[in-house]
Parts: structure tokens; C-alpha cells; sequence
């Protein structure tokens, strides 16, 4: 190939390269599975589950004897206060992102299961706990938890879904976060957790 010819390729290809490089895509493709690898979200994967996008941000035991953990399992029924042998608190920390022009409601279905098929729901803990994740309505272009509140500005920047999970589901990992539309069962995102 003479020395012109290389040119002219280079010079098509210059031309070419940002229109096939369009026709990929977005920059924010939808995904419904992912796997968490990171702290603070660091590569999580953006679930889209309807309208609304949902990143888990941290998702780990929790030490009721720890001051930071202690904050996160506040507002639970005295009947909770001691797990049974066998089980630990479980915490994942959720972000939700409205990227519409209109309020959007949040999904009440989160589960967690091992891959033996054990499901966990959620516990819900009282209104005292200002880091709980409790679903809602997600504002317009906003997010949960919602700016300026203690869980948005805490350490994990995400609303806790908190679980009692059994020890043995920790031997059968990975433990695997399911979110459902609540206004429509059909669609779901799931991701492996980082544990």
C-alpha cells in the first residue's frame, strides 16, 4: 500500500471512527444483573428496575457492638434485640435514582438469597431509625435516600435494607440482592453482593 493510500485510510477512518463509535449506544445501557466489586459502589452495577435505577452502595455484616452499627440497627422491637445462634444482622445500602420529570415510586421488594435458594425480606425498623431504607416515593430527577438526611450524608451514602440472615447462607455465597417494580412483578434486577 503506497504512502497515499495509507493517508486516505487514515483520513476515512478519522471520519468514520465517532459514527460507528454513536451507533453503540448510550452511556447508560439498561442492566437487570450485575455483580458488586467494591467499596462505596465502586464499579456496582446501575439496576434499572423500571423507572428508576438502583445502585447498592455497601453491603456487609453489621455488629450490634459496634457505634457505627449500633446507629444502623436503632428502632428495632425489643423481640429483635438478640438474634437466636445461628443468624446475624445483614445490611445492604441502597441508592435509587429518578431520572424522570415526575415522582416515581421506589421498590418495596428487596430480598437477599444464597444459592441454595434461601430467601431473606427485610426488617423493617421503627421511625426512630433515620437510616432505614423504606421505599416511597422517589422525587423528580432525585434520589434516595434523599440529599441532606443523615443516610445520604453517612458513611455509606445509601439507605439501609437490613436482614436477619443465617450463618450458614454465608457458606453459600454469593448472596444475590433482588429488586422488583412494585408496579410491575415482571420486572426484576438482581446482583451478587460483596460479603
Amino acid at each position: 500500500m503506497s504512502s497515499a493510500q495509507r493517508k486516505l485510510s487514515f483520513a476515512v477512518l478519522a471520519v468514520l471512527a465517532p459514527l460507528l463509535l454513536a451507533a453503540c449506544g448510550s452511556s447508560h445501557s439498561r442492566v437487570s444483573t450485575g455483580t458488586y466489586a467494591g467499596e462505596s459502589g465502586a464499579n456496582a452495577p446501575y439496576l434499572d428496575v423500571g423507572p428508576l435505577v438502583y445502585e447498592v452502595q455497601l453491603s456487609r455484616l453489621l455488629n450490634p457492638y459496634d457505634t457505627e452499627d449500633a446507629a444502623y440497627l436503632q428502632g428495632l422491637p425489643p423481640s429483635l434485640g438478640r438474634l437466636p445462634p445461628g443468624q446475624e444482622w445483614f445490611g445492604v445500602f441502597l441508592q435509587v435514582y429518578n431520572r424522570s420529570s415526575r415522582p416515581r415510586l421506589a421498590a418495596s421488594r428487596v430480598t437477599v438469597s444464597d444459592t441454595q435458594g434461601t430467601a431473606y425480606l427485610p426488617v423493617i425498623p421503627g421511625p426512630t431509625n433515620e437510616f432505614a431504607y423504606r421505599g416511597g416515593i422517589v422525587p423528580a430527577n432525585g434520589r434516595l435516600p434523599l440529599l441532606d438526611t443523615v443516610a445520604a450524608n453517612g458513611a455509606t451514602q445509601g439507605a439501609l435494607l437490613l436482614y436477619r440472615i443465617n450463618l450458614v447462607s454465608l457458606n453459600n455465597r454469593p448472596l444475590t440482592v433482588t429488586i422488583v417494580d412494585p408496579l410491575n412483578a415482571r420486572r426484576v434486577a438482581s446482583a451478587e453482593l460483596d460479603v
